[in-house]
């Protein structure tokens, strides 16, 4: 079973010191996987070789860069290539990617499915996992997507964060026999709430409270149902202090 923590990489000190935390109280964290922002300078692939140097030789064994398909130029030979050989830097997770919001550096017209055959092309040795939403759309259609990605060359998926312990296990059926990270995120507050709600059409169950404690509880029915199932499991801890959320838990 692989535990990720994914952090938000606004800068190399902020991220040093929610990796300090992770090494320090969160024993099962087993891997680091950062995305790919467009506000922040630091790239997915920069944090996660901070990551790596942080942690030296203990106990994290994997990290894993998002990869937005809108900045990869199809034309030109994957950038990022080199800088992942260079770091030791063997998995990705592929997602489309939003375009931002000043237009400050080049996008272009790829889609996600794009980018993974092109990984495979280029860095066959690189493990390119794809994104899984179960509230994107229904659950046929979603299976069909996720499909098109294995068929791409994708490996295995990261979903979307759940709510609902209940529905992981509808997703659970659906994906059998393929790898899956399941995401667990911390929704703490009205306006996020809204946000997930609003923005990504989450689904929350009746009994959701936007409190630390309520969160820390679906960590661990998350925890359990990912354990129970032999899958993987990554935590987001969205403005919320990462070892107030987790410790104890992993």
């Amino acid at each position: 079973m692989r535990v990720s923590v994914e952090l938000v990489p606004r800068d190399a000190a902020s991220l040093a010191e929610e990796l300090a935390q992770v090494r320090a109280h969160l024993p099962g964290v087993n891997t680091i996987n950062i995305p790919d922002l467009s506000r922040f300078p630091l790239r997915s692939w920069e944090g996660c070789a901070h990551a790596k140097g942080c942690f030296g030789d203990s106990g994290l064994q994997h990290v894993i860069p998002h990869v937005r398909a809108i900045d990869v130029n199809p034309n030109r030979p994957l950038a990022i290539a080199a800088y992942l050989a260079e770091h030791g830097i063997d998995e990705v997770l592929v997602v489309t990617g939003d375009a931002p919001a000043d237009m400050s550096r080049p996008i272009y017209n790829n889609d996600a499915l794009g980018v993974i055959r092109k990984f495979r092309e280029e860095l066959p040795h690189v493990r390119v996992y794809a994104g899984l939403d179960p509230y994107r759309q229904g659950f046929t259609r979603e299976r069909e997507y996720a499909q098109r990605k294995l068929d791409a060359g994708a490996c295995g998926f990261f979903t979307q964060p759940f709510f609902d312990v209940r529905l992981m296990d509808v997703y659970a059926d659906l994906m059998d026999g393929v790898d899956v990270f399941w995401g667990v995120t911390t929704v703490t507050s009205t306006r996020s709430l809204r946000y997930w709600e609003t923005r990504n059409h989450a689904v929350f169950p009746r009994g959701f409270q936007p409190t630390m404690d309520w969160n820390r509880q679906l960590a661990r029915d998350a925890f359990a149902f990912a354990r129970e199932r032999g899958a993987h499991i990554y935590f987001m801890p969205v403005r919320a202090d990462v070892r107030a959320y987790l410790e104890g838990i992993v």
